[in-house]
Parts: C-alpha cells; structure tokens; sequence
C-alpha cells in the first residue's frame, strides 16, 4: 500500500538500522507514509553490486505490483577505495572503474523506474590511525588498508557522475570534516559511523529528499486513518472511504 525508498550499499547502509542508525532515523521519519526498504551488503564494492542488481530489485510477478519506489539511495566507494598493495585488496576497484560502475548503477535504476529519484552518497571520510586500531583482516605491513586522500578521490568522483546523470549527491566526504575532530565524533573505528556520524547522514538525506527533490510529509499521504480522523461515534466510517 505505501511507496517505497530503497537504501542500496555497502555495510554503512547495513548498519543502517542499528541503534541510532540513518536508516532507521528515516523511516521513523517517514512512518505511516512509505516505507524504508533495507540492502546493503557489508564489505561490497560496485564491481559486485553490478552483478547483482537483479536479485536486489527483482522483478515482481504480475506485473503490478512493481511499483516505481520514490527514491534509491546508492551508496558505495568506501571498499572501492581500499589499496590495491593492502590487506584488503581483494575489495579494491580502480577509480576510474568505480566511476562506470555508479554510472552503470543510476542507469540501471533510471532505466527501470524513471521516474524514481536517485540520491548518491560519497564514500565517508576516513581516519587511517582508527583504521590502525581496528583491523577487519590481518594486517602484516601495520599500514591502513585505506587512506583519507584516496577516499576523498573517489567521493569527488561521486559527486562528478551525479553531475553528469543530473542526479543529486550527498558529499559526505567533506560534509564530515567540517567538524572539528571528525575522526573521533563521526566515525567509531575510522570507517563505519558513530550516531553522530549517523545523523549526519540522515540530516544530509532527509534535506536532500524531502526538501530539495519534492518528497515532502506534506504531500505524501498516509496508508490508513489517522486517530485523529476517526469518529468516536462512528469509529467504523473513517473505513469506509
């Protein structure tokens, strides 16, 4: 009954839903009016997310019931950006690769529902002396698997195909070091977000979609009845309509 926003990405959009999540800040936000479909996939690159763009937006059978969603976020880079000579290599995707993928993304998703809004999301900021702190893998060389200026390349990369497709982009990569120790406020292991680092993330979205691209709560209706519209007299005939 109620449009939806699928969040597609990597484990910063898994996470999502956690405790104080951006996630689940928007569909709080938008509850009773849409609803929030989670994919995101730790540890994904867009080399991989390419493969299965199929399996994450299936077809519905039928036909009708697959309704254009009002908005896909695509938010990736962050495993692109690891060095290809590090622990995490496995994960990395050349720059100029990482810009056709997201391209290759916004056109799959344009081509499917065109009406559908597409938000990108840069890669965050990145703290190579947290990254240090908190290995995901064994890391012989005791060098971050990821640096900040190798990050920062492929959010500005980001930003340029959604200038290229028309489409709007979150920056966060500089969005965050605005702040005055960003490393410690926004991100919990020089990666993944704290929930200030979350909120900033919702606050970025929600501006972008409900202010700058027209989803506003004013004009998107609610599924069933609100209390307020039921008569306690006559509680059944606001079921009526």
């Amino acid at each position: 009954m109620r449009p939806k926003i699928y969040l597609f990405g990597d484990s910063i959009t898994e996470e999502s839903f956690g405790d104080g999540g951006w996630g689940a800040s928007l569909a709080h936000h938008l509850s009773r009016s849409v609803d929030v479909v989670l994919r995101g996939y730790s540890g994904y690159n867009t080399r991989w997310a390419l493969r299965v763009l199929d399996k994450v937006f299936p077809a519905v059978e039928g036909g009708g019931g697959d309704r254009d969603p009002l908005a896909v976020t695509v938010f990736f880079g962050a495993n692109d950006a690891c060095l290809p000579d590090r622990c995490s290599a496995f994960q990395h995707v050349p720059l100029n690769e990482y810009k056709h993928n997201i391209y290759s993304i916004v056109s799959y998703v344009k081509k499917r529902w065109p009406k559908t809004q597409i938000l990108l999301i840069t890669p965050p900021p990145i703290d190579e002396e947290g990254r240090l702190r908190h290995p995901y893998v064994e890391n012989p060389s005791g060098l971050p698997e990821r640096t900040n200026d190798v990050a920062g390349a492929y959010a500005k990369a980001c930003v340029s195909v959604a200038k290229e497709c028309g489409v709007p982009v979150v920056d966060l990569w500089t969005k965050m070091q605005q702040l005055p120790d960003w490393e410690n406020v926004y991100l919990r292991d020089g990666l993944h977000l704290t929930q200030s680092g979350n909120r900033i993330v919702f606050d970025e979205v929600a501006k972008k979609l409900m202010n700058e691209e027209g989803l506003s709560l004013e004009n998107l209706p609610v599924d069933l009845p609100l209390i307020s519209e039921i008569d306690p007299n006559d509680p059944l005939k606001a079921f009526q309509k």
